[in-house]
């Protein structure tokens, strides 16, 4: 991947870049010197020995060896692939992505697109559907603004079995892709059947901001589930994604805090008044893998159920999966 990408942008890139800003928002590092110090988030450690030098953009730990620049750091401490590093760097210094060779043809046809199709027709039935008004009431129940609505990208799957799988099919997805990315079954007479029906949608967008799947709200009180997620899919795995971390990344450069909450319609209203860095699980009980990718965003996390029997057992869950994961300071 790395042949890729211009060796020029990436050394722009990084002579653009702060290494100590990238590291300091995710390990706290005091200053020795000319350079900085913390503790090694790659092994456990109690006496300081990962250095960070500012002169020389590159770290290094004494004491496992681990070392590298901006981007090798991403790539190791958020786990992250090479290109995914590179665009989070690039978004944050301003810098615009080159063009990526080989990376144009066919992109109409991959699962994301399609996805991001999706998204566009959910959010234009919100806008121009006979039927939006029931979902648009909802809304306006619920005291959310237009303008929060756009921000998270919410839409409206209207009713009828096959409205969104036809639309796609009329731009050129098969069957094949639609199922795969999650937006229809097939039934017993190998009819592809849309996922969402009668539902508002909330876009499940993965930390680069791409659509990789959805939430789905029923509109009518007797309908199981009420609410309905994308299923295990190529792209989407519920057990290690977060509904509105992208969101919250986007407001906040840098974040201290965030509050876990139950679901989709708690994240988005609390985003409406003016707490942006909510985040919630998707359908599941709080994970390790949950906790492993909050605490590398940001060191303080609240949760907030609901105060019933359930919401109580799913705090007391969370804070025994949390338990392990934290450190000093």
């Amino acid at each position: 991947m790395a042949g890729r990408i211009p060796q020029e942008f990436l050394d722009q890139l990084l002579s653009r870049v702060d290494l100590v800003e990238v590291i300091n928002t995710r390990v706290p590092l005091r200053r020795a010197g000319h350079d900085f110090m913390a503790c090694c988030p790659f092994h456990a450690e109690k006496t300081p020995s990962f250095s960070v030098s500012p002169r020389k953009q590159f770290y290094h730990c004494f004491g496992c060896g681990a070392h590298g620049n901006a981007i090798g750091f991403l790539m190791a401490y958020e786990r992250l692939e090479f290109l995914d590093a590179v665009e989070d760097l690039a978004r944050l210094t301003g810098l615009e992505m080159p063009k990526i060779s080989g990376d144009d043809g066919g992109l109409s046809h991959t699962l994301l697109e399609w996805l991001i199709q999706a998204s566009r027709y959910f959010h234009q039935q919100l806008r121009e559907h006979p039927t939006r008004q029931r979902a648009v009431d909802y809304l306006q129940r619920r005291g959310l603004t237009g303008q929060i609505a756009n921000a998270f990208g919410i839409g409206y799957a209207p009713p009828g079995w096959d409205t969104l799988s036809r639309t796609l099919r009329q731009h050129g997805a098969t069957p094949e892709q639609i199922m795969s990315a999650g937006l229809a079954s097939c039934d017993e007479q190998n009819r592809l059947r849309d996922r969402f029906r009668d539902r508002i949608i909330f876009p499940i967008r993965d930390h680069r901001g791409r659509v990789i799947a959805f939430g789905g709200r029923a509109l009518d009180g007797g309908v199981n589930p009420k609410y309905l997620n994308s299923p295990e899919t190529p792209l989407f795995h519920k057990r290690s994604e977060l509904y509105g971390l992208y969101e919250a990344r986007s407001r906040i450069r840098h974040l201290q805090r965030l509050v876990v909450v139950e679901g989709y319609m708690d994240v988005v209203a609390l985003a409406q008044h003016d707490i942006p860095y909510a985040v919630a699980t998707l359908g599941t009980a709080t994970s390790t893998g949950h906790i492993e990718r909050l605490f590398r965003v940001v060191t303080d996390l609240v949760f907030c159920f609901d105060g019933d029997t359930a919401g109580r057992a799913a705090g007391w869950r969370a804070l025994d999966v949390a338990l392990p994961f934290l450190r000093d300071g």
